[in-house]
């Protein structure tokens, strides 16, 4: 399928394809995708133009009751035929607009990136922002969970699940991923080569190009897909499909996927390491002769991330069971520094090649739990306040963290331990985010408002089940 690159395309795009279906999708604030459907024929030029309306006050995030009218304008260059549905599809990704002044809403994840790509040309640093996200995710069989007044249990299995050895399976095959040694042995120990393919390919066929997809660490069948980079707005649409042929590519093996970082006690949890370069007239503006051979640019956007990552994870650490990842022993990326190698830091230099193009940061705390427009949005507005203000990384973390002695692990800064930690931490650092007005006070308030209100403050009314092991008894 040819991408269309304007309304008159979309329109002999569906007639071309026999399209039946168009199906109109965006983000809501917290981070999962939204949708309606119209019959192929209402999906003309004018239609195409001036949008469509729906109730913005039942998004979550969103507007209020009475001022709930908002609209959905369609994007061309999004348009992917649907491989799941029964009836031919469309799938269009949208921007919302308020109905009355035809303004981008403030709200919209999707314009906030859009912003962010704006003001970095704005800012004559750079003109184009490259991420490539590194999304994992378990794939189970089984997934049950309640919490009410009287009981409170989640039960996950696995075909692989390393729990499962010794289970009446009519046959028990045994072959199943030790603890953190699922990365990455062969069938038939591997046991979802073939759903993954089918992942894989999938989304090569919709227009999201991919690098390579493996088994990860942990038993129970964790994965990894790791796409192409590309410019911050197409990356977090490309994320947004990724997960979606994900999630029901499983479906149609019987199985069911979760982007949970932690959805395991005591194995690895789940990451998504984010690659960022910034790039000028097609020039890498990070490959220069420093060390790991990084430009002082690179440098100082280093020194940015490090100096806001408390902040940061506000939006790429975005849930209560981010912070269960983000403890030590599992790899797991909490010491604020950077070096070239060692996967215990927050920040990595990747040594695979020489070539001045591939020179990037990675930034190894983030989670596939996050909004991805607002979470790249903010990763590159730390990145240009430490470029903007010359922030000083500091000395590289390039010894063994496990083996430093107390006093100078102690020097160390570590990330949040709680969401709570990283929406405090927002509340005071974010006047970085304001500029260019990429963010707005409101998004800030109402993200922080809102994480507070239904996240932190609901799980901590709950008593845990393994409370109840430690103080039954008292």
């Amino acid at each position: 399928m040819n991408v269309p690159n304007s309304r008159v395309d979309v329109v002999n795009l569906i007639e071309a394809e026999n399209i039946e279906v168009v199906d109109l999708r965006f983000m809501d604030f917290p981070g999962l995708w939204q949708h309606f459907s119209i019959p192929a024929r209402e999906a003309d030029e004018d239609i195409l133009e001036q949008g469509l309306g729906f109730d913005g006050s039942s998004i979550r995030g969103w507007q209020e009751i009475n001022e709930s009218d908002m609209i959905v304008k369609p994007v061309p260059d999004t348009a992917f035929i649907d491989p799941f549905s029964e009836a031919r599809t469309l799938v269009m990704i949208c921007d919302i607009c308020d109905p009355v002044t035809g303004e981008e809403y403030t709200r919209d994840p999707r314009n906030i990136a859009r912003k962010s790509e704006k003001h970095l040309k704005g800012t004559g640093i750079a003109d184009t922002a490259y991420f490539g996200p590194e999304a994992e995710f378990f794939i189970f069989d089984d997934i049950r969970f309640d919490q009410n007044e009287h009981e409170g249990y989640y039960h996950i299995d696995s075909v692989e699940g390393r729990w499962n050895t010794g289970r009446e399976e009519c046959p028990n095959l045994g072959y199943k991923p030790r603890y953190k040694e699922g990365y990455f042995p062969v069938p038939p120990t591997d046991s979802q080569q073939d759903i993954r393919n089918d992942m894989m390919l999938t989304m090569e066929r919709i227009g999201v190009p991919i690098e390579c997809q493996h088994h990860e660490v942990a038993t129970g069948g964790q994965a990894e897909i790791d796409m192409k980079y590309g410019p911050l707005v197409r990356m977090a649409d490309n994320l947004l499909k990724y997960k979606y042929v994900v999630k029901n590519t499983a479906v149609k093996y019987g199985k069911t996927v979760t982007f949970m970082p932690k959805p395991l006690f005591n194995d690895n949890g789940t990451g998504m390491h984010v690659h960022i370069s910034l790039w000028k007239d097609e020039e890498n503006l990070f490959a220069g002769d420093g060390y790991a051979g990084m430009s002082k640019e690179a440098m100082y956007a280093i020194g940015g991330i490090l100096k806001h990552a408390p902040s940061l994870l506000a939006f790429t650490n975005p849930t209560t069971n981010s912070y269960k990842r983000l403890v030590p022993g599992f790899e797991a990326p909490v010491n604020l520094a950077y070096s070239s190698r060692n996967r215990s830091a927050a920040i990595r230099l990747p040594m695979v090649s020489a070539s001045p193009r591939s020179k990037r940061v990675e930034f190894r705390c983030p989670d596939p739990s996050c909004n991805p427009y607002i979470a790249f949005s903010a990763i590159l507005m730390a990145a240009v306040d430490g470029i903007q203000n010359k922030i000083d990384p500091g000395e590289p973390l390039d010894k063994n963290i496990y083996d430093l002695p107390p006093e100078e692990l102690a020097e160390v800064p570590h990330t949040p331990h709680s969401l709570r930690a990283a929406l405090e931490a927002l509340e005071s650092d974010h006047e970085y985010l304001l500029k260019g007005d990429v963010f707005t006070e409101d998004v800030i308030k109402t993200w922080i408002e809102y994480k507070m209100t239904n996240e932190v403050n609901e799980l901590a009314l709950r008593p845990h089940p393994w409370e109840f092991a430690l103080y039954y008894d008292i």
